[in-house]
């Protein structure tokens, strides 16, 4: 059996899918994975021999350079012109397509899935694309709701509008160059009647909805068999364990200062740091010994070993700290991150930082309350309940699905 897994973003976006890649590989598939043509997502596919395609622009650049948000339609249309070509080459010959990213990418590759007649799966990697009338949707930049509006069922029909609008155009166009009908509605069209959330239940629970038939499977993760590095290790073993801080993919246009907040705040608990330099670039600020600066690293090893965990609250961070067991401080940026911030400060596992930046007041608060003895026990206790087996539960479905 041949399986496509068709991805668009960063490491959040890109990590589960090798993961589920692994798994379906150990269960006798043959597996391929459509990302970003950037080098640490295709070193990271490689480390676990599953090929990477590469697709559309790179990830990294696209996100340092900050677009605006009246460029989204464009770039939309850049998107899924440059996805659809390698897909369609990709997904010749394939059983069935699997579609996550952004909602352009995703339904690009739908539409490449439809165009071949393989079935499809589309699955996120967080809810909040997902319409529940318990809550509100996510606002696109530059699309705000009016202020007015208060009832969650309007504001779903309203997000839909919004998604037709900037993305309805450049989905059509490619569509019509495969030869298919227009979409009258994009996300419908791709979260489908039954689409997947791979995301952990305690984490983020989902609740049922008449409107979809959700299938859970448990967030998608990828076994980390890296070693620390030596000088890592050697840090970590000189003293008492230090506070990791590490904005992921999030470039910090808005906070310059970061690395010095940062580092400051954790001095004043009287712990060490551990700076992860990410697509932020942080860097140490002093030559003092009470620190340490990482590039990509294991972190299910490294977050075990770590007081807390300072990070923006991307969904794949989120649960990898969780999974450890280390209490955290969320300091948002954007889209999905003040969910995942809510949630954990919701399970008494950290606290969630007001807005996406920090000084070092604000931070030193939410620092004391994640370095309480009570809230360790709180993250000790939710870690032991969180689900490893993700990856399982989807690939058997997918498998299943097709046979």
């Amino acid at each position: 059996m041949r399986v496509l897994l068709s991805t668009y973003g960063s490491r959040g976006d890109v990590e589960p899918m090798a993961g589920l890649a692994v798994r379906l590989r150990e269960l006798g598939a043959e597996v391929r994975v459509c990302a970003p043509p950037d080098e640490d997502f295709a070193q990271r596919l490689a480390g676990v021999g599953v090929p990477l395609v590469p697709v559309g622009p790179s990830a990294r650049a696209l996100t340092k350079a900050a677009p605006s948000p009246a460029s989204l339609p464009r770039r939309a249309a850049e998107l899924i012109t440059g996805l659809v070509g390698p897909v369609t080459a990709a997904a010749e010959g394939c059983d069935v397509l699997v579609a996550t990213g952004p909602m352009p990418a995703a339904a690009g590759a739908l539409s490449v899935a439809e165009k071949l007649g393989i079935p499809s799966v589309s699955v996120t990697f967080q809810q909040l694309t997902l319409p529940a009338p318990h809550r509100a949707p996510l606002a696109y930049p530059g699309r705000p709701f009016p202020p007015e509006v208060t009832d969650n069922r309007v504001l779903w029909e309203l997000d839909a509008r919004n998604i037709d609008a900037l993305f309805g155009e450049a989905l059509d166009t490619n569509r019509a160059a495969l030869g298919l009908p227009p979409v009258d509605d994009v996300r419908g069209y791709v979260i489908g009647d039954r689409p997947w959330l791979a995301t952990d239940p305690v984490l983020d629970p989902w609740h049922a909805t008449p409107d979809l038939d959700v299938v859970q499977t448990g967030a998608w993760i990828l076994p980390d068999p890296h070693p620390l590095p030596a000088g890592l290790t050697a840090f970590l073993d000189a003293g008492a364990a230090p506070v990791y801080v590490g904005f992921g993919s999030m470039p910090l246009h808005a906070s310059p200062d970061a690395a010095r907040t940062v580092i400051e705040a954790v001095r004043a608990q009287g712990r060490r740091a551990v700076v992860a330099r990410g697509w932020a670039d942080l860097a140490l600020i002093d030559d003092r010994d009470d620190c340490f600066v990482v590039g990509e690293v294991n972190q299910q090893a490294l977050f075990g070993r770590v007081a807390a965990v300072v990070h923006h609250g991307g969904a794949g961070t989120t649960t990898t700290a969780t999974r450890a067991g280390a209490p955290q401080v969320v300091v948002p940026q954007a889209a999905d991150q003040p969910y995942w911030a809510g949630r954990v400060a919701e399970l008494g596992i950290g606290a969630a930082h007001d807005g996406p930046v920090p000084d070092f007041a604000s931070l030193s608060a939410a620092l004391r309350t994640a370095l309480a003895p009570e809230t360790r026990a709180r993250a000790k206790a939710v870690a032991g309940r969180i689900r490893a087996d993700g990856t399982s539960v989807a690939a058997r479905l997918l498998l299943d699905s097709v046979r």
